[in-house]
């Protein structure tokens, strides 16, 4: 029975992607030659039909990852695979617990290697098609090893630690492994402004005097205490820019793209800011944490009945051994297939995420001119190629964003509400 209500889902989730990514792509070809009448005036029809042809590329290109994640999610349940890594494993390892960590590092190096001519397509081939990718085939090595050295210094002793938890905590190990989690998560937010993010871009305070100055000023006015203001290289790796903030008490920082920098005015970068600002003023990032903890805390509960439940894995296609511990196999069965059975959640989080971009932009309005707020996004949108008319059915269940006609249509409808700038200036 769990064997049919799985492989209904994951059928029900696979096409209603390919129905949303097929009337996506539908609707942006059919407005590529026409830029919408609001953005007229800004951005050109070359602009625009470059973003409707990378918004098809990328959907293309979707797609056929989304099929073979499908084949190999189902290679790896219900034709057997994942039990012959698990036999393999077996006669790998004399010790329990090893062969249980083995089989995880396995499972996680076959997914990875999978994966691997999708990302390099996707690098190498898409983005730079459109000319976003600046990233050399050896820095992308040094990123990969990297990235590696990280799961093993982080992940590894995290796993072994779960592991041990379930095999000896007692019926509500679970529990203990959430709030290990949470331990976890918070140690790697913490470390990674100072720790790991440097290891992969350089960070340099930010030069230009007058712009920390008015950034400085908009921070003191926001209440935001700042330990530093940086630029990132990003464009060693792509032509997109971003802003963001990070980190927790004293050391939260701001971060400049050094792309966004070379691109927008001095008042476009303070709006950008602003913006940043308003999910921290409204503590967007403290409530999707909570929510994030809630959900992991339903989700170890969840895990923890259904490593007890024979039928969990051999609907799956597995074998759980009588012998030993099957606490790794029920990891990476519930990895796998947890996706399958959350899929129709997705538009409740997509609408979260909006809900919250439209306070911080509301913010942002109260702090700066919303005329800057809007120049600097449709100069974001026309260099991120960022379609301006997206599928409303495919942009409601997926995009974190509000579509760009409407964000842009509340930011012009708050212009004559915003505060004046020479009064700003003189509360700075």
């Amino acid at each position: 029975m769990f064997t049919l209500l799985f492989v209904l889902m994951l059928l029900a989730g696979v096409a209603t992607r390919l129905w949303l990514s097929t009337r996506q792509t539908r609707h942006v070809a059919l407005h590529r030659d026409r830029v919408p009448a609001e953005f007229a005036d800004r951005i050109g029809e070359a602009s625009h039909r470059r973003a409707a042809d990378y918004t098809i590329a990328r959907i293309r290109f979707d797609i056929v990852a989304l099929l073979f994640d499908t084949a190999v999610l189902v290679g790896l349940t219900l034709l057997g695979g994942l039990q012959a890594l698990n036999e393999l494993a077996a006669s790998l390892a004399s010790s329990d617990f090893v062969r249980q960590l083995l089989l995880v590092a396995m499972a996680a190096a076959l997914l990875s290697l999978l994966d691997l001519p999708f990302t390099l397509w996707r690098q190498f081939v898409l983005e730079a098609r459109f000319g976003f990718n600046r990233m050399t085939l050896r820095l992308f090595a040094a990123d990969t090893l990297k990235g590696l050295a990280l799961a093993v210094v982080f992940g590894l002793p995290l796993l072994s630690a779960l592991l041990w938890l379930m095999a000896g905590a007692g019926t509500y190990w679970w529990l203990w492994g959430w709030g290990l989690w949470i331990v976890f998560n918070l140690s790697v937010m913490l470390l990674f402004p100072t720790v790991i993010a440097p290891l992969f871009n350089k960070f340099t305070p930010l030069a230009d005097q007058a712009l920390a100055e008015r950034i400085q000023a908009l921070a003191r006015r926001t209440g935001f205490a700042l330990n530093g203001l940086f630029v990132m290289d990003g464009s060693k790796r792509s032509a997109h820019g971003n802003a963001y903030f990070t980190g927790f008490g004293k050391s939260k920082r701001i971060v400049f793209f050094d792309t966004l920098l070379a691109r927008l005015a001095p008042e476009e970068i303070e709006a950008v800011l602003a913006h940043e600002l308003g999910h921290f003023k409204h503590r967007h990032i403290l409530k999707r944490l909570a929510f994030s903890f809630g959900v992991s805390l339903v989700f170890f509960a969840l895990l923890g009945w259904l490593s007890r439940q024979v039928w969990f894995y051999t609907g799956l296609g597995t074998v759980p051994l009588l012998d030993g511990h099957n606490d790794g196999l029920a990891l990476i069965l519930f990895f796998l297939v947890a996706p399958v059975f959350t899929f129709a959640f997705i538009p409740l989080a997509s609408w979260y995420s909006r809900k919250h971009e439209f306070e911080a932009d509301r913010f942002a309005s109260q702090q700066t001119d919303p005329a800057n707020l809007v120049s600097a996004l449709v100069k974001l949108y026309d260099d991120n190629a960022a379609t301006l008319t997206p599928d409303p059915v495919h942009s409601a269940f997926y995009d974190s964003h509000p579509p760009a006609g409407i964000r842009i249509g509340r930011l012009r409808a708050a212009a004559p509400h915003a505060v004046p700038l020479d009064r700003l200036q003189e509360t700075a």
